[in-house]
């Protein structure tokens, strides 16, 4: 019910991060840290090559972020982490 719900929210949602041709380095998992405590659910762009890095990079950037993987529809990645401070989104 909850990641249906975040689904929902994060359809309107236009990417904040793009990954790229660089790979996955730590200045990029920097600032999708930074996009998640702020926004709590984000988009994310991954031009990483075909299907299996994709999914290589797109696991790496959820265990190193501590991240949940919501939805992916092609390149577009769609995480949540929760703000225990502030939060932004009021779940189900």
């Amino acid at each position: 019910t909850q990641k249906k719900f975040l689904r929902q929210a994060a359809h309107h949602l236009k990417p904040v991060v793009w990954a790229g041709q660089n790979g996955i380095t730590n200045n990029l998992i920097k600032e999708i840290e930074q996009a998640l405590e702020h926004h709590e659910l984000i988009k994310i762009k991954c031009h990483l090559g075909e299907r299996e890095e994709r999914d290589v990079g797109v696991d790496k950037i959820c265990s190193d972020t501590n991240a949940e993987l919501i939805q992916r529809v092609g390149n577009t990645v769609t995480l949540y982490k929760r703000n225990e401070e502030k939060p932004v989104i009021k779940l189900p």
